[in-house]
């Protein structure tokens, strides 16, 4: 799945490709405390086990990919 994470002052998201087995209702419940500030840092972990951190008071927006939505390819 991936995730494309838009940072304010910051033109171009970050995108990051999480494993095919993440719970999409664990990250969503991840973003949405990161959005309403309840949490201070957004860590997500991707598809080669790095661990990204986001400070939530610089996020602007999340877009998920379907589920199993690794490109592949030039693009």
């Amino acid at each position: 799945m991936e995730l494309r994470i838009g940072i304010a002052d910051n033109p171009q998201p970050i995108t990051v490709t999480l494993p095919d087995d993440a719970d999409r209702e664990d990250i969503k419940s991840s973003v949405e405390a990161a959005l309403r500030g309840e949490a201070p840092v957004l860590w997500l972990t991707d598809d080669n086990g790095r661990e990204i951190a986001v400070a939530a008071s610089r996020l602007t927006h999340v877009e998920m990919g379907p589920p199993g939505s690794n490109p592949i390819g030039f693009g």
